[in-house]
């Protein structure tokens, strides 16, 4: 983020060429893949780290060797300061210089920068610069050992330089204080015995240095594999589309991982299965939908398509894909609905199936009588041309008069005409009740509801009378809209209904002609019925058929 702000603010500020020039190289290595990311966060970290631990090791070491070349000059003065001879020559002002030989010997065998002792007055009797013995001892920190007796280690600035040097006092055989002994050694050398104490562990750093961009090169390049080469923006895009996508699915999806346990679900999934999505997600798909099966597609990784399975009562279609990576079972996607759903949209495809066909053989059936009227004029048999166009005209014209004038509306009009020709096609009588009418019908009432009611009803009296013969195919619908109620009536000729089976009809796929792929049309005639508050009765024909009377109010019901 702190990135991000400065080269903004750099762009905004560069106008010359050296910060265009810097601007430039700061975008080009601006981070811009997910393995750049994560080589700047890792590297920054380690380098950190490393910066830290130097830190500290080197401030341990520089205290470790400061505190051990105290030590040493302060036990070197200390066995300086007990020598007889130097106490001795000290009471003496040292006439022969014996002090100084001395002093030079012992600095020259233990290393030390200077050896300097001097009397209580600050005055030095050795000295490494012979020039510099007999005057005053520089520094200023030589009133503890001289006023007190102290032995101690201080850092001060004299005539060599800035040196660390220890300080011992130096007794006569009375106890009393008649000099001391100070054995320093200059700064500049502990920092280079410092250094050189530094550098098998600055080895040491650098090899993790290299070591831990190792590591970071290969966790950037196994988290790039892992994650399909998608960069951060993409999977943030990725899961924001896989979300919506999730939402305008209509059917239930639910997502496992490989032992079964949900990772997402969208709202159609939990509408079907009753839970929350904070429920849902977690818990294995067993204790979900147990009667799905799922867990068939984890352990065997095949796929399932449009399996029924009943879960909470309800009949379900369920398509089961397991997701597979390098042959390998991570999970399974299942997607559902409900059957019946499914159902009214095959229903509602083979109602346009039967309209089509309805249409190609009416094309085919004029057609037909077309060519016939073509020949009766070409043989000059004009009256029996006449004859037959007067007897086709004459009942379609009165249909579609009676449908203006009795049925106003014009889709239910439209149904009406449609079973009319069907009915034609079949070899059917269809008869609609001259007295019928239908023309007070509340605007609450949807006509497709009414469509889907008398559409089903005649088509279950169509196929009811094909199997008699032609001459006792009948249907007749009537209806009217006087009163409280709308009343259709539909009766046919066909062989009727057995009492055992009245209750029955109603239920989906339950047919009379035993087909398993009937069974829907009376079916949604119920539902229909049930969401306007009306209902059905099923009687016998006074000619031995079927009669179906249906009653919707015209005043919607109110629960309360």
């Amino acid at each position: 983020m702190l990135f991000q702000l400065f080269t903004r603010d750099l762009e905004e500020y560069g106008k010359g060429k050296e910060d265009m020039r810097l601007y430039e190289l700061l975008t080009i290595i601006k981070p811009k893949t997910i393995q750049h990311y994560l080589a700047y966060m890792v590297a920054g970290l380690v380098l950190i780290q490393l910066g830290i631990t130097w830190f500290l090791i080197s401030d341990l070491t520089s205290n470790l060797l400061k505190e051990q070349i105290g030590l040493r000059a302060l036990q070197t003065a200390q066995s300086i300061a007990h020598m007889p001879i130097i106490s001795k020559e000290l009471l003496r002002n040292d006439p022969e210089g014996k002090i100084q030989v001395l002093a030079e010997n012992i600095r020259l065998k233990t290393g030390a920068t200077f050896i300097v002792i001097g009397d209580v007055n600050n005055k030095r009797f050795s000295h490494p610069v012979p020039e510099r013995i007999g005057q005053t001892f520089v520094g200023g920190d030589t009133g503890p050992v001289i006023k007190e007796g102290k032995s101690y280690v201080s850092e001060a600035v004299g005539t060599l330089g800035r040196s660390i040097r220890s300080f011992v006092p130096i007794f006569s055989e009375d106890g009393g204080i008649i000099g001391f002994v100070s054995v320093g050694y200059l700064s500049t050398s502990v920092k280079k015995s410092i250094a050189d104490h530094m550098n098998r562990p600055l080895i040491f750093i650098i090899l993790m240095t290299l070591f831990g961009f190792m590591i970071t090169a290969c966790i950037t390049r196994h988290l790039k594999k892992i994650t399909l080469n998608l960069e951060p923006a993409e999977i943030t895009n990725l899961y924001l589309e896989r979300g919506a996508v999730l939402e305008t699915i209509r059917e239930g999806v639910i997502a496992t991982d490989h032992k079964g346990e949900i990772r997402l679900a969208n709202n159609a999934a939990l509408k079907y299965t009753c839970f929350y999505s904070a429920e849902l997600v977690g818990k294995h798909i067993d204790d979900v939908i147990p009667c799905a099966g799922l867990k068939h597609a984890l352990t065997t990784g095949e796929s399932e398509f449009d399996q029924e399975r009943v879960v909470n009562g309800q009949e379900l279609i369920f398509n089961i894909v397991p997701v597979l990576k390098d042959g390998s079972i991570k999970g399974l996607v299942a997607s559902f609905r409900r059957k019946d759903e499914l159902d009214r949209i095959s229903h509602e495809l083979s109602s346009i199936q039967e309209y089509s066909e309805l249409l190609r053989g009416q094309t085919h059936e004029y057609s037909n009588k077309l060519h016939t009227i073509a020949g009766l004029i070409q043989i000059e048999a004009y009256q029996e041309a006449l004859d037959l166009v007067a007897h086709e005209s004459s009942g379609y014209e009165d249909i579609i008069r009676f449908l203006n004038k009795a049925v106003p509306h014009p889709v239910i009009a439209a149904i009406v005409l449609g079973k009319y020709n069907r009915a034609k096609e079949l070899k059917i009588n269809f008869q609609v009740d001259r007295d019928s009418t239908m023309i007070d019908v509340p605007d609450w009432i949807k006509q497709e509801k009414i469509v889907t009611i008398v559409g089903n009803l005649l088509d279950n009296a169509f196929e009811a009378v094909l199997e008699q013969n032609k001459d006792n195919r009948n249907v007749l619908l009537s209806f009217t809209d006087l009163g409280n109620d709308i009343v259709f009536e539909v009766e046919d000729s066909g062989p009727g209904v057995p009492p055992d089976k009245i209750e029955k009809i109603f239920e989906k796929g339950i047919s009379s002609k035993g087909n398993t792929r009937r069974g829907l049309g009376l079916y949604l005639v119920h539902q229909r019925l049930d969401e306007l508050g009306g209902l059905i009765t099923v009687s016998a024909a006074s000619h031995g058929g079927t009669l179906f009377s249906v009653i919707i109010p015209k005043v919607r019901c109110t629960i309360v």
